[in-house]
């Protein structure tokens, strides 16, 4: 009696031989439909790798809460708990709240240094992590949970915290950017501020991936139009951009611009690169807090 495992053997080789034996167009229809997954599933790997870099919470000095800072949690409409701290004016009352959305990397504990600045030149500040962030629960998947996580920290100030539309501020950084003109242009506020900011995702893969075809670009899962959107955003825009730019192409920037509506402002730093509270001091804040008061002084 023949060996089971002889017989799988000579199968194998059986099916082997037929198929080799199909018209290269038949085996082609074959491989093609395998290519197309395998190119799909590792561009949107290589999409979340590029777009989401989380640092979660690690026990240490870097999370103690600062002194004038309260710690607050608030809940997105999936259920996750985000997490945030809310940085008061020295002397109130504050002459508005910025809802400050961070980058794509890190947590709050990499920009409580900038709202306690920003709380300084006389607004509260609420700085939070978005999902699979910090300690905010969830993970990140795309941009609509982006967006979500930023429009319940803009119902948490809004409703928990009686926070006026009329002197709410939304301030994005690079990846935050998206969201913050998102929300902006979906729900009303003050002012925006657009630093460092893209215009798509379509255009970042570009600059990223110069050897990807466009035609390819949309099997992407975000598309982060924030030029679109920016054009129907009727609230008051700043774009900040540093001219150095190695991450986002200050190009971008001056696009965004161009797209917004009036009235708006265009701050181009010389010499600035990615993160423009670093690179441009008190002198770049100062120009942040003065296009805020005069937002809010016009409106009032």
């Amino acid at each position: 009696m023949e060996n089971p495992m002889r017989e799988s053997e000579h199968l194998e080789v059986s099916l082997r031989k037929r198929f080799f034996r199909l018209p290269p167009l038949a085996r082609l229809s074959i491989y093609l439909p395998l290519l197309c997954v395998i190119v799909f599933c590792g561009l949107r790997e290589l999409e979340f790798i590029l777009t989401y870099h989380p640092v979660r919470y690690s026990p240490g000095p870097r999370w103690s809460v600062p002194a004038g800072v309260e710690e607050v949690w608030f809940t997105v409409a999936s259920g996750e708990r985000l997490h945030g701290w809310f940085v008061r004016a020295p002397q109130p009352p504050a002459a508005a709240t910025i809802l400050y959305c961070h980058g794509n990397g890190g947590n709050l504990t990499h920009v409580s240094w900038l709202a306690q600045r920003l709380a300084q030149r006389g607004f509260d500040v609420l700085i939070f992590d978005y999902r699979g962030y910090g300690r905010s629960e969830g993970k990140i998947t795309d941009e609509w949970g982006l967006y979500a996580d930023v429009e319940a920290a803009y119902d948490y100030l809004t409703r928990a915290r009686s926070v006026s539309p009329e002197r709410l501020v939304l301030y994005g950084l690079s990846l935050g950017t998206t969201a913050a003109v998102d929300v902006a242009w979906r729900r009303r506020c003050a002012a925006l501020i657009v630093e460092s900011g893209l215009t798509s995702a379509s255009d970042m893969a570009s600059v990223v991936l110069p050897w990807l075809p466009r035609w390819l670009h949309g099997l992407g899962k975000n598309r982060f139009e924030s030029a679109r959107k920016l054009a129907q955003v009727s609230c008051p825009v700043l774009v900040a951009h540093g001219d150095a730019d190695s991450i986002i192409p200050v190009e971008q920037g001056r696009a965004l611009y161009a797209a917004a509506r009036e009235p708006k402002r265009l701050l181009i730093v010389a010499g600035g690169g990615h993160f423009l509270p670093h690179d441009g001091g008190d002198a770049y804040l100062n120009s942040i807090a003065d296009f805020v008061y005069d937002t809010i002084s016009t409106t009032h």
